[in-house]
């Protein structure tokens, strides 16, 4: 059982050192926090060995400053991976019509909705998405009956509010 008491007291006692120390090695707050969160967790797995070091914070210390320089790298490997070969693509942003069709399936039952993105988006034919849902394909059907007439109503209200403020 590891000492709780002892880490605590190790903890609350060296933490403000410890994030002053790796925040003047990153410059960026929220990356020095999680190294030196990540470094805790670490000591805190080890407590039973790191108790015993002369020195448990050089110990964290020396793990939270590898953890934010390692950190460091892969940002910089990241940032040269781009130069070399280009940031990706950005994707497009959703149309207009497809904000609608979300919003209209999100207003639908879940049961609904399922069946129509498996049947409609991923293909599906109706016996796979009854096995999928575990459902008999006659309620399956029904789902899907239901939800088109759902959705087009739907679709239809978003239409005339459109025309109202055109």
């Amino acid at each position: 059982m590891p000492d709780v008491d002892g880490f605590d007291e190790f903890y609350r006692g060296s933490r403000q050192r410890l994030l002053g120390f790796v925040y003047v090695l990153t410059g960026n707050l929220a990356e020095a926090q999680d190294a030196v969160q990540e470094a805790y967790i670490r000591a805190w797995q080890r407590w039973s060995t790191v108790s015993g070091y002369d020195d448990p914070e050089a110990w964290v210390r020396v793990v939270a400053s590898r953890i934010a320089v390692s950190r460091w790298r892969s940002l910089r490997s990241r940032a040269r991976a781009y130069l070399r070969h280009g940031a990706e693509e950005i994707s497009p942003a959703p149309s207009t019509d497809t904000v609608e069709v979300v919003a209209a399936l999100r207003r639908l039952p879940e049961e609904q909705r399922v069946a129509i993105a498996l049947y409609y988006l991923l293909g599906m034919p109706v016996a796979e998405v009854a096995r999928e849902t575990a459902a008999p394909v006659g309620t399956v059907k029904a789902r899907l009956s239901r939800g088109r007439a759902a959705l087009a109503g739907l679709l239809a209200v978003v239409d005339l509010e459109e025309a109202a403020d055109a």
